[in-house]
């Protein structure tokens, strides 16, 4: 099952430096981070705040070419997760055909910003990965149903969502 998701901000992690962007469930308290490139973060936050490049940009060109072929994007989906990488998929509609093309998330991310097409995740993604903010404690909880192998693997998530200022996700 695909749930909406809405891209809630894109941060630093204080612990590497790395670029995370944080998608929020619509409708939900539920989040899920994904590290990022800096040129993909860069590209997402300029669209995000209405930035206008004199040429097109990367992910202005992929748009460029998708419509001068005749294609729409109808939406992306961010679709596994394995051994820590993200994958995601660029779902394309041309002559009334679908096409699917594989992407990594941070590019279909900012192609889907550029085209206003909705952000899905697969809910077997979320199960692994989504976080939740405690109310009372203020502490992320992930999934109870994954492995002490699986755990340990996102704890790097983890500790991302705890060096965030939760505040900021309580304001939304």
């Amino acid at each position: 099952m695909l749930r909406e998701m809405r891209i809630e901000s894109i941060r630093v992690s204080v612990i590497n430096y790395q670029r995370v962007v944080i998608l929020r469930e619509k409708n939900s308290d539920r989040y899920l981070p994904i590290w990022i490139g800096p040129a993909e973060a860069d590209a997402i936050a300029m669209k995000l705040q209405g930035i206008v490049t004199p040429r097109p940009m990367t992910h202005d060109l992929l748009m460029n070419i998708i419509e001068a072929l005749g294609a729409r994007v109808n939406f992306i989906v961010v679709n596994d997760l394995k051994e820590d990488t993200f994958y995601a998929k660029i779902i394309l509609e041309t002559d009334g055909r679908i096409i699917e093309v594989d992407s990594r998330p941070s590019d279909a991310m900012a192609l889907a910003v550029r085209v206003g097409v909705p952000i899905y995740v697969e809910e077997e993604v979320l199960e692994k990965a989504g976080i939740v903010i405690d109310r009372e404690t203020r502490k992320p909880k992930v999934s109870e149903n994954l492995s002490e192998e699986e755990l340990k693997r996102l704890q790097a998530f983890k500790d991302v969502i705890e060096n965030l200022d939760l505040e900021d996700f309580e304001k939304k």
